[in-house]
C-alpha cells in the first residue's frame, strides 16, 4: 500500500504514517465479529482493499472485492498476488457485478447507510451479516435508514468509530 499509494492515493497520504492503527486494526477490528463457519464474502468498493483484502488475508476467507477504478483493480490484483490472499477481484460497478448472495458483506467509507444497504442488500444471503465501520454520523445514517429498511442492527466499538452490524435488511414497501 505504502508503495502504491503516491501513484492511486488508496488512503490519504496524510493517513500513510498512521497506517497500521488508522486503517489495518480499523478492519482486523471486524475480525472477531465474523459468525463462525463463514466461508464466502463480499466486499464492495474495495479501494485499497480495506477491509475485504485485510480480513481474507487475516482469516482466511475467500472474499470477492467489488472495485470499479481500474488503478485501484490492479493494486487489489497486485497485493492479492504478493499475499496469497484468498480473494477475486471484480473490476466493475457494483450495481454490475452479478455474484451470488454471500453470508457475509463488507465495505467501508463507500457510502451513507441507506445507499449503502440499497447496494449491498442483494448481496447478503438469508441469515447473513453485513459488517460496515462507520464514522461519527452512524447514528443520524441509522435514523435516515430505518425511514426506508427494517433491519436488525448492533453497534460496536472499533479502534476508531463504531462498527456496525446489519442483518436482515429489507426495504420498506412505499
Amino acid at each position: 500500500m505504502r508503495a502504491w499509494n503516491p501513484k492511486i492515493n488508496l488512503i490519504s497520504a496524510a493517513d500513510l504514517p498512521d497506517l497500521r492503527p488508522r486503517h489495518i486494526d480499523d478492519a482486523l477490528a471486524l475480525v472477531p465479529l465474523i459468525p463462525v463457519g463463514t466461508d464466502r464474502a463480499i466486499d464492495l468498493g474495495s479501494g485499497g482493499g480495506l477491509p475485504g483484502l485485510v480480513l481474507a488475508i487475516a482469516t482466511g476467507i475467500a472474499f470477492h472485492l467489488v472495485e470499479s477504478d481500474t488503478r485501484k483493480a490492479a493494486f487489489l490484483r497486485e497485493a492479492a498476488r504478493a499475499t496469497a490472499a484468498p480473494v477475486t477481484v471484480h473490476h466493475a460497478r457494483i450495481e454490475a457485478v452479478l455474484l451470488d448472495p454471500a453470508p457475509l458483506v463488507t465495505a467501508r467509507a463507500l457510502a451513507p447507510l441507506p445507499r449503502l444497504l440499497e447496494l449491498s442488500a442483494r448481496f447478503l444471503a438469508p441469515g447473513g451479516l453485513a459488517l460496515f465501520p462507520k464514522g461519527d454520523r452512524l447514528e443520524e445514517e441509522l435514523t435516515q435508514a430505518r425511514r426506508t429498511w427494517t433491519m436488525g442492527t448492533e453497534i460496536h466499538q472499533g479502534p476508531n468509530g463504531p462498527l456496525l452490524s446489519v442483518s436482515d435488511p429489507c426495504p420498506i414497501p412505499a
